[in-house]
């Protein structure tokens, strides 16, 4: 299990744009459960949508990609591990994106992702968000791990 402040030792992302809070489960090279609890002190509610806010489609995609570079580290041996401070990972593709239930303050978001395909530093994951065991969305993520 990863906190806070383990993912940011592994992640370049930082607030407001970090969108995991914790990994609870992970198996290098093939799975990763991470979450997100969503709050009305989310900067993005001031604009989307002040009186009726829902949490955007894109950063829930967002937060799965960062959930899928978690994986993409730790999934790493010892010496790649030790130069993740000059690596990033990019997005590819997102294909198959659907989304299927609001996501409101409140609500805490558990993202899903098993590897499907890991060739070099190329990465093809099958993302699923949930809330309440309610999948809100969904994608396909391509990203590769790429020097800074």
């Amino acid at each position: 299990m990863l906190n806070v402040v383990d993912i940011q030792k592994i992640l370049p992302h930082r607030f407001p744009f970090l969108l995991i809070d914790r990994v609870e489960k992970v198996e290098n090279g093939k799975y990763i459960e991470a979450y997100k609890n969503v709050t009305i002190g989310e900067q993005i509610f001031q604009g989307h949508f002040p009186e009726h806010p829902i949490y955007p489609g894109v950063m829930i995609i967002e937060g799965m990609a960062q959930a899928g570079g978690v994986l993409a580290f730790i999934s790493m041996n010892k010496d790649e591990q030790k130069d993740t401070k000059d690596k990033v990972v990019y997005f590819m593709s997102i294909d198959r994106a659907k989304f299927r239930v609001p996501v409101t303050p409140g609500d805490k978001l558990v993202y899903k992702l098993e590897v499907l395909k890991h060739k070099g530093n190329i990465w093809v994951l099958d993302a699923k968000a949930y809330t309440d065991d309610k999948l809100v969305a969904e994608a396909e993520l391509k990203a590769m791990v790429v020097d800074k």
